[in-house]
């Protein structure tokens, strides 16, 4: 009796939670979803399309796509430069060094994102700090603020974390007697990192890149703040589309298309890592 008075309890507990995923998730994608399958027509009601989707393969789009991609490939590339050897640092430090380093990474990502990319244009601004760092040095000034490179700063300090935390993870997860096995083998430092380390350390890497590249693809805050609009990405073209030009059905079009790449990204990552598993334990 008690049994069944329990799970009566739990069941009970489900329905504000499924509530809140039908009205908050599952409605706004059908909502967008249908958007991007219709188009208005000159009576006031809506018909089938696919336009919008055919709309998404004109050059001009193509072009802020590829740029898109591009741009978060190189902040990609840079993070995993970034953020390997740091997961290692990380990895040697004893426990209480350790927390304190993972508590210095995290910290920043308790401020809003805004603030954090407002802060890069106080940097990189014309009388910004390290404008003043090189005038006080004799160097004339450089325009760093609105361009592309100020783009993939910003796209790197705000990401970089997503890629250290599963590396630290992936490489927490080796175990010290792995690292032994291969020494004692004749494997010299380079070959344990090639053929011990890198491989084992894979899943976090992908899923790092998973989670940078994600966001980086579809970023508008970043280009729009540090990049001054000079290049459209995608995620400006769709905050345009919903904000500026009223066209929700194209902008629905292009949402659908990014949450494509994105669970094609998840799936992938999910194929690689299925029936992984590491036993417990240090690297050093």
């Amino acid at each position: 009796m008690k049994t069944v008075a329990s799970r009566e309890t739990r069941n009970l507990l489900q329905y504000p939670y499924l509530l809140w995923i039908s009205l908050f998730i599952v409605v706004p994608l059908v909502l967008v979803l249908w958007y991007s399958f219709t188009t208005p027509t000159p009576t006031g009601s809506y018909e089938f399309s696919i336009s919008n989707y055919r709309r998404f393969f004109e050059p001009v789009y193509l072009r802020v796509m590829s740029r898109s991609i591009l741009l978060a490939i190189e902040a990609t590339l840079i993070c995993l430069a970034l953020g390997y050897p740091a997961a290692m640092i990380m990895v040697r430090l004893g426990s209480k060094w350790r927390n304190t380093v993972l508590l210095l990474l995290v910290l920043p990502m308790w401020i809003n994102f805004l603030l954090r990319t407002y802060s890069w244009m106080a940097l990189l601004g014309r009388q910004g700090v390290l404008n003043q760092f090189l005038q006080w040095m004799g160097l004339p000034p450089q325009y760093l603020l609105y361009s592309r490179g100020a783009v993939l700063i910003g796209m790197v300090y705000n990401f970089l974390p997503f890629m250290i935390l599963p590396l630290y993870t992936s490489l927490s997860k080796i175990g010290k007697e792995q690292i032994e096995a291969a020494e004692d083998l004749g494997a010299n430092r380079f070959d344990v990192f090639r053929r011990v380390i890198f491989p084992l350390s894979l899943p976090g890497i992908l899923t790092g890149t998973t989670m940078v590249f994600m966001p980086a693809v579809s970023t508008f805050v970043i280009s729009a703040l540090l990049g001054g609009g000079q290049d459209m990405l995608i995620g400006n073209l769709i905050e345009q589309q919903f904000l500026s030009t009223g066209d929700w059905h194209f902008g629905s079009a292009l949402s659908i298309l990014m949450m494509v790449i994105i669970l094609i990204s998840m799936a992938f990552v999910s194929l690689t890592d299925k029936g992984k598993t590491f036993e417990e334990g240090n690297l050093w």
